[in-house]
């Protein structure tokens, strides 16, 4: 793993266990790191939305995470980082009705677009600032992904 002045669990959560240091698209190597507690799940038979549980519990330290990074780095929003979209791709898993594969391909393409094009607010939260902005575009850009998956599961789509 590649080193930063961060201290080393920052690193390591906000990289996503090196995710983030994948030279071509970190952001969607991090969005398919968060699929790494898919198997789980599907083995299990747990509801989708204890994977919207799992985020709110680790937002404060993807927060932490995000920020000692970036700041390490001094940039605001460090390409490393990438535990920001773990969280907003958990967001948007949680809307499925069921998690499986065709439901896992359609969270990942929902949840980068939205990521990527940044829709109202998701583009005005990215600006909170350290940590907090760094995750919170990634959390609302997860919500609508969700939203989006839950209604189409509504329309057996």
């Amino acid at each position: 793993m590649k080193k930063t002045d961060a201290p080393p669990l920052a690193t390591l959560l906000g990289t996503w266990f090196g995710c983030g240091f994948w030279p071509k698209g970190p952001g969607t190597a991090g969005s398919l790191g968060a699929f790494v507690v898919l198997p789980v799940w599907i083995h299990e038979g747990w509801s989708p939305l204890w994977l919207l549980a799992l985020a709110a519990l680790m937002t404060p330290a993807a927060i932490w995470a995000a920020g000692k990074v970036s700041q390490a780095l001094g940039v605001k929003d460090a390409q490393i980082v990438v535990i920001d979209e773990v969280i907003g791709q958990w967001i948007t898993l949680a809307g499925a009705s069921s998690i499986n594969w065709m439901t896992a391909i359609g969270a990942l393409a929902l949840f980068r677009l939205f990521d990527i094009t940044k829709p109202w607010p998701v583009r005005a939260l990215e600006r909170l600032p350290g940590g907090t902005g760094i995750v919170a575009d990634d959390i609302m850009a997860g919500v609508y992904g969700a939203l989006v998956l839950f209604l189409a599961g509504c329309f057996n789509l």
